[in-house]
């Protein structure tokens, strides 16, 4: 499979890089000729393009006609977003994705049907994780912010009860756990045990009601 990544800095030379690995040819494009020298590494076997990713000619020499996938992880938002959007509604790339830094705008794009990834959400994420790891925050969420994998301790009050009742429809439920150090999916039927750690998706408009759902613990 063809694949183009538009932004030869660190991030889009390691997509790149990956994507050759990965049995991919590749092409990379960049406004200047010096960052393929700095960032590339001297086995890259790919295409480099000197131009801007929203410009057809560059995209022509790229193989854009053969892509059947684009990421646009340049440093500015508007150039990635105008990028996706030419592979996208121009050329009709399957599979397009762009990196945009204000998550605000990463939602907006994502609900007019590209892909994005919002780094700074996902990087506030991460540190977060790193900085307190005993606290409870998300390990995955999604690109718009709007959906969540969290982590809980098993309060005490829900040991020995069935977690399915830890569920509310179109907000939260649980999806695995872990137990004695092995991590595993959940079924309807699965209880509790002192030591557990609930792995629970939820909206981000739910996460204080699922705090109280186990702080509270069951009905009964």
């Amino acid at each position: 499979m063809h694949s183009i990544v538009v932004g030869c800095g660190r991030l889009g030379s390691e997509l790149a890089v990956a994507l050759e690995a990965g049995g991919h040819t590749v092409s990379i494009i960049d406004k200047r000729k010096t960052s393929f020298q700095r960032y590339l590494p001297e086995h890259w076997t790919g295409r480099a393009v000197v131009g801007f990713g929203f410009d057809r000619d560059a995209l022509d020499q790229a193989g854009i006609k053969e892509a059947s996938a684009v990421a646009a992880v340049t440093g500015g938002d508007n150039s990635n977003i105008l990028a996706a959007r030419i592979a996208k509604e121009t050329f009709q790339i399957p599979n397009v994705v762009a990196r945009i830094q204000d998550p605000r705008r990463a939602v907006l794009y994502q609900q007019l049907g590209i892909q994005t990834v919002a780094t700074v959400s996902w990087a506030t994420e991460q540190v977060m994780r790193r900085l307190f790891p005993s606290e409870s925050v998300a390990e995955w969420t999604d690109a718009t912010g709007a959906l969540k994998l969290v982590e809980r301790a098993i309060p005490e009050a829900w040991a020995g009860r069935k977690l399915a009742e830890l569920g509310e429809a179109g907000r939260f439920r649980l999806v695995g756990l872990t137990r004695g150090g092995e991590a595993r999916l959940t079924g309807p039927d699965a209880m509790g045990q002192e030591g557990d750690r609930l792995h629970l998706m939820v909206t981000a408009d739910a996460q204080d009601d699922l705090d109280e759902r186990l702080a509270s613990g069951p009905s009964s």
